[in-house]
């Protein structure tokens, strides 16, 4: 398929279903023990400093591995997979030292999730699979201080953020994906500037594609880690227009339901959530098990909050497979139809209508 056809059977299968994403690859990948050299390759082997840890450069040096982790998540019926490019602008792989090697990563990253999408749809043409390319966030706020004693000092500007994002969208876009994924949203700012970044991508002539945005809530406050509430957040982001909006990562499930609920009520396009497996425990792990994330997941599809689930933090392929299972058979959330009317925000929503 071109990629407006697969675009087009995007828009179709998330009217007829709820649509399934992959879960954690974190996770995934610390389970394969790898070592220094797997991180090196050949291409890295003289680099300084420690490599082991910067899952995204393994798109380079073991695509094999990052090949067969989006199988299988295919296989456990994700209908969407991210590229493995959390982390690939030059301002996060500037802590190895590697910004050189950020076109590459991210090239790379969606040309291999690309060929394991193309296979596994020719395999089985009623489920096409689809890719998604995978903007997560940056280790500097735009809307926080940097320094307790200066309110009004940043490490980056507005304009380093845009083009950190810029660089990485572009080379996405080239790779192959089928839509953006602005992941893991803790502050708006930033957020913001990679939205700017994709759109700008037109006028320099690419295609346009579908904008997903999925935003972090830290606590039990229900805000975002930049203090916004869910409805100031979607204020904030809705000019994007984009093809969903959700929440992910922090609180599992349980703790995550009221915040989509809010969310499911105020916006006007696709509903997303793919929460951790439970709060971690003493030792950083997570204990909720497949059957019980699928079921949670399913009462959320039941009462009608969401039309595309999965899994963050802790999630496996069989923590999607329970999830697929789950909601099989069960119609998405209807898109509702607000009233005009100027909404902004700041911390707060605001709303003349």
């Amino acid at each position: 398929m071109t990629r407006a056809e697969r675009i087009a059977a995007l828009k179709a299968a998330a009217r007829a279903r709820i649509l399934i994403l992959d879960g954690s690859w974190g996770v995934m990948i610390q389970k394969r023990g790898l070592a220094e050299a797997d991180y090196r390759g050949e291409r890295f082997k003289d680099a300084p400093g420690e490599l082991r840890g910067n899952n995204d450069l393994l798109c380079l040096t073991r695509p094999d591995i990052i090949a067969e982790l989006h199988d299988a998540y295919y296989a456990a019926g994700a209908d969407i997979s991210e590229t493995n490019t959390f982390s690939a602008t030059s301002i996060a792989q500037a802590e190895y030292g590697l910004q050189a090697a950020v076109r590459d990563i991210n090239l790379e990253g969606a040309r291999i999730a690309r060929a394991c999408a193309d296979r596994w749809t020719e395999k089985e043409p009623g489920k096409p699979r689809f890719v998604a390319g995978s903007i997560g966030p940056l280790p500097v706020m735009l809307s926080m201080s940097s320094d307790v004693n200066d309110p009004g000092a940043r490490k980056v500007t507005f304009e380093q953020v845009y083009e950190a994002y810029a660089e990485q969208v572009r080379a996405l876009h080239d790779g192959g994906v089928d839509m953006f994924l602005i992941e893991t949203i803790t502050d708006t700012l930033n957020c913001k500037a990679a939205i700017k970044a994709i759109l700008d991508l037109e006028d320099e002539g690419y295609e346009p594609l579908p904008i997903w945005i999925s935003g972090t809530i830290t606590d039990r406050s229900g805000r975002t880690l930049s203090g916004q509430t869910v409805e100031a957040f979607w204020n904030s982001v809705r000019h994007a227009k984009p093809f969903a909006v959700g929440l992910n990562c922090a609180l599992g499930a349980e703790l995550m339901r009221p915040h989509i609920a809010e969310l499911a009520r105020i916006a006007d396009t696709l509903v997303s959530a793919y929460p951790n497996a439970g709060l971690p425990n003493a030792m950083g792990e997570y204990d909720e098990q497949p059957h019980e994330t699928g079921h949670m997941l399913h009462d959320w599809a039941k009462d009608g909050l969401v039309n595309i689930l999965g899994g963050c933090c802790g999630t496996t392929p069989e923590h999607i497979k329970h999830v697929a299972d789950e909601v099989r058979g069960v119609k998405p959330r209807p898109v509702p139809e607000r009233p005009t009317a100027m909404r902004l925000a700041g911390l707060e929503p605001f709303e003349l209508a």
